[in-house]
């Protein structure tokens, strides 16, 4: 076995409490914000992912320096001085764009690779370009790399077509400390854009209306170094509280910011869940079978996460009766389809929907992680599946996931 297969028998029924990891999407940005102040950033319950490595090595070759202790990440960006990043993540992970705004915002020069990461679809960047140019970035497009310059950024009213969060971030990023006032129209509300504007607030930015479609930046001309605890992971939640939901047992999840799951709660009362919430803390119980929902449909915060998705079609595939998902925010989430057929599910599919006629035995099988959260929904899967499953293709899943074997563990799983 190497380290990239996983062997699961089962069925398994998941029981205990668990602590809920830092989020890998508060995170990333939260790092990327880090450039654009001067001095010694602490970060508090940091994850310790692979996106997170890879990020750190692309902040290394810019100039800073980091280190570990625990979970607490130290960011000394004083010695910043690149503005080409390449570091070995940086062709791997999606989330390198987000250097696009924060480098071109402190050094008004910028020179990425191509971004890469998950298999989920085309997730052009258009978006991010268009807000930034409209800040008064040029950007060039080179065989390998992306350059972007801006002799000064300037203020802008800025109408994004989607609520994509990336381009939200990114423009944020580049406005806090532009000349005058930006306004992002049709911003993206998730809660990870609020942990990013708060972290910006505490550097000394002037920001507000996250969270709602329309956020203000007046630009501001220095931000310092600042002190911050990243949030726990909503989505890592939502996997254990799906794995949870297939295998009829219980969870109690600790330091979840329940503001943070939006409306999953509901929609694990709807198919048939003991659901019981504090301001931190979740705790589910499922005795039976899980009903089918009708129609559940991907959407941005506060909607359905797309995020989510692969662990949804997992559960209502042991679950009575039909179930219809729409896929509304990137068109290859199904990947998990052919997998979960080999396990016996009862799945069609097209580009942007999915539908489940549940009630299936799940079996064990040889299975492929193809993309981060199918991999995680996969495992669930294994959990209440009769025999042994082995899942290949675990490095998608350690990109969001820092000790999934642990956390499985935790809750009384045998792996």
């Amino acid at each position: 076995m190497d380290g990239n297969e996983l062997y699961i028998n089962g069925p398994q029924r998941m029981h205990g409490e668990l602590l809920i990891q830092g989020s890998k999407n508060a995170a990333l940005p939260i790092l990327a914000a880090a450039v654009l102040g001067t001095g010694i950033f602490i970060l508090h319950h940091c994850p310790r992912i692979s996106d997170v490595e890879h990020m750190l090595e692309m902040l290394e070759d810019a100039g800073c320096r980091v280190k570990w202790e625990g979970h607490m990440l130290i960011v000394d960006t004083r010695y910043l001085d690149n503005y080409q990043v390449n570091g070995n993540g940086a062709g791997k992970m999606r989330s390198t764009v987000t250097l696009l705004g924060s480098i071109l915002g402190r050094m008004h020069r910028v020179a990425i690779p191509y971004p890469g990461g998950c298999t989920i679809g085309k997730r052009p960047i258009d978006l991010h370009l268009k807000g930034l140019e409209q800040l008064g970035a040029v950007f060039e497009h080179q065989e390998h790399a992306l350059v972007g310059s801006a002799q000064r950024l300037h203020g802008a009213e800025v109408y994004l077509d989607f609520p994509s969060v990336g381009a939200t971030e990114n423009i944020l990023l580049a406005s806090v400390l532009a000349d005058g006032m930006t306004t992002i129209h049709g911003a993206a509300m998730e809660p990870e854009i609020v942990e990013l504007a708060s972290f910006l607030r505490k550097m000394g930015a002037k920001v507000r209306g996250d969270g709602t479609p329309v956020i203000l930046i007046e630009g501001v001309k220095t931000l310092h170094a600042a002190e911050y605890i990243i949030p726990s992971d909503r989505i890592v939640a939502g996997t254990y509280l799906f794995g949870a939901m297939m295998t009829k047992g219980e969870a109690r999840l600790l330091h979840v910011p329940m503001a943070h799951l939006g409306n999953i709660p509901k929609l694990l009362q709807q198919m048939g869940a003991l659901v019981e919430t504090e301001e931190d803390c979740i705790y589910v119980n499922m005795k039976r079978q899980c009903s089918s929902l009708p129609y559940v449909v991907t959407a941005p915060f506060p909607g359905f996460p797309t995020d989510l998705q692969s662990a949804l079609v997992a559960a209502l595939s042991t679950a009575s009766g039909m179930s219809f998902i729409e896929e509304k925010i990137f068109e290859a989430r199904f990947q998990i389809v052919p997998e979960l057929q080999k396990m016996g599910a009862s799945i069609a599919s097209e580009e942007s929907f999915a539908l489940i006629d549940g009630n299936a035995r799940l079996r064990g099988a040889r299975v492929e992680a193809k993309e981060l959260r199918g991999g995680a929904a996969l495992i669930m899967a294994a959990l209440a599946a009769e025999g042994e499953t082995c899942i290949y293709g675990m490095e998608y899943v350690r990109r969001g996931y820092e000790d999934i074997n642990g956390d499985l563990k935790k809750l009384g799983i045998v792996i």
